[in-house]
């Protein structure tokens, strides 16, 4: 719920910071010359290009967040098996180890979107975002029944 509230909380910010840029763009634009219509109009390039990376982060949450419910009301989440530091964080060789696994369970099962939501995680864990993303993108898209890139 925290991270829900902390997504909401910034996603208002980055919609008033976008509303505060446009109409300043807006702005520059009604004072009519070359130079101010064109400012403006670079201006309110930024607030299109945040909304839609917004939207489709948004999007991205949502649908893995489906994933998530579906795959708990089946039994199915990976269980939390990695070892800590005393400080709480992940161990890293740990962290090696389940995602050695689920890599492995991947590769028997590519066209499984639960082995690549588990992947994700593992990827997750190992703090490797870019591929953990990839893999989560990966097991929506087998989920909708949709043609999927290589990772």
């Amino acid at each position: 719920m925290r991270a829900k509230l902390s997504y909401a909380v910034t996603a208002a910010v980055l919609v008033f910071y976008f509303v505060l840029v446009g109409s300043r763009g807006v702005m520059l634009i009604q004072s009519g010359t070359l130079i101010t219509v064109t400012f403006g109009v670079a201006v309110l390039i930024l607030p299109v290009i945040g909304l839609w990376f917004l939207w489709k982060n948004t999007q991205f949450v949502r649908r893995a967040n489906a994933l998530a419910a579906e795959l708990d009301a089946e039994g199915g989440l990976p269980v939390d098996e990695l070892k800590r530091t005393p400080g709480g964080r992940i161990d890293r060789d740990s962290a090696d180890e389940v995602f050695a696994q689920r890599k492995a369970e991947t590769e028997t099962a590519p066209d499984d979107w639960r082995s690549w939501f588990r992947l994700a995680v593992a990827y997750h864990d190992a703090r490797d975002t870019p591929r953990a993303r990839k893999a989560m993108q990966r097991a929506i898209a087998l989920h909708d029944g949709r043609p999927v890139q290589q990772l």
